[in-house]
């Protein structure tokens, strides 16, 4: 049993995580201003004698000072979401990201001198490879951004300066830090509201609309289930080879954004259809997507047993049955 922070535990992920948390009864100490997520992902437990919700911006110091004061881990998963939200508000996106996790490693680092070293777990994401041309990606491969000029850039980069933050406070602090690197995790919960894509398809098809794809739909793409990522996430702050290390999360099973709708389309509506849209009609002319982001999972295996129990098949089941529902 652990007294243990959960940054952005309303939202879709958090929210699971928080539940798996409480499951092997753990004191659960969430916070979350509600900018993207809502209290209503935590319908399950939000009566749960063990959970404390704070409703707050970690953006405010003394927020951040509070929550951390007796607690043992730190789940850090408040950040900006979605390829909508980068590309319409990129300060917003910078400030959300860089911010409050500054406030947070300073609050921890504080913590490690006055001897009370808390463990870290650092979301981060795959957008951080930008665009690199690799056909698959390691923790160890350059990140390729573009302009400035382009905001779609600015989530990545602004991540890319949080695990230097955490990395930096391993090295010089001896901060214990874990940091994942989320490739497309989908699930129960989730919106298509900031351009997810698997719910936005799910959506449109249980409400006989066609399936809209940004360019040609050759993008490629790995999706992972919640419940496999968050039992990767738990099983890496356990294990203590892990400390220090980036890991790629999620799964390596590639699937076109075209194949992936023709996929939902068999499992709602054979009879639908996909409609193409212009990236520049999606999120303005100056946009850039990644064509292809396949993780390398060789060192999370090596490090955790790391077998998911959802393919792309079953994940699409179950979404379908949840949002009919």
């Amino acid at each position: 049993m652990k007294n243990v922070l959960v940054t952005g535990g309303a939202g879709f992920i958090g929210s699971h995580l928080t539940e798996a948390l409480l499951a092997r009864g753990d004191h659960v100490r969430i916070v979350d201003d509600e900018s993207t997520g809502s209290a209503m992902n935590l319908a399950a437990v939000r009566d749960h004698p063990q959970l404390t919700y704070i409703r707050d911006s970690l953006s405010n110091a003394d927020v951040v000072h509070q929550a951390v004061e007796d607690v043992e881990e730190v789940y850090h998963l408040a950040a900006a979401v979605g390829v909508a939200l980068v590309a319409h508000e990129p300060l917003r996106t910078i400030e959300t990201n860089v911010l409050p996790t500054q406030l947070l490693l300073a609050e921890l680092r504080r913590r490690t001198e006055q001897g009370h070293a808390v463990k870290l777990f650092l979301a981060s994401t795959s957008e951080v490879y930008g665009k690199n041309s690799k056909p698959i990606w390691n923790e160890e491969d350059d990140l390729v951004f573009g302009p400035t000029s382009c905001a779609r850039w600015s989530y990545g980069a602004s991540k890319a300066i949080d695990e230097f933050l955490a990395l930096a406070s391993w090295n010089q602090a001896q901060l214990p830090i874990v940091i994942g690197r989320f490739f497309n995790v989908v699930g129960p919960r989730q919106t298509g509201a900031y351009g997810m894509v698997l719910p936005r398809f799910i959506e449109a098809a249980l409400a006989g609309r066609p399936a809209v794809v940004h360019d040609n739909g050759q993008q490629v793409r790995c999706f992972a289930h919640v419940s496999d990522v968050v039992a990767a996430v738990l099983a890496l702050m356990g294990c203590p080879a892990a400390v220090g290390k980036v890991f790629n999360i999620g799964s390596d099973q590639p699937v076109t954004i075209l194949g992936l709708a023709e996929k939902v389309i068999a499992a709602v509506d054979p009879g639908l259809s996909v409609q193409y849209q212009s990236y520049a009609e999606a999120y303005g002319e100056n946009f850039e997507d990644i064509r292809r982001r396949v993780p390398d999972l060789s060192r999370l295996r090596a490090t955790i047993d790391y077998h998911p129990k959802y393919d792309l098949d079953a994940i699409i089941r179950e979404l379908v049955e949840t949002l009919r529902h």
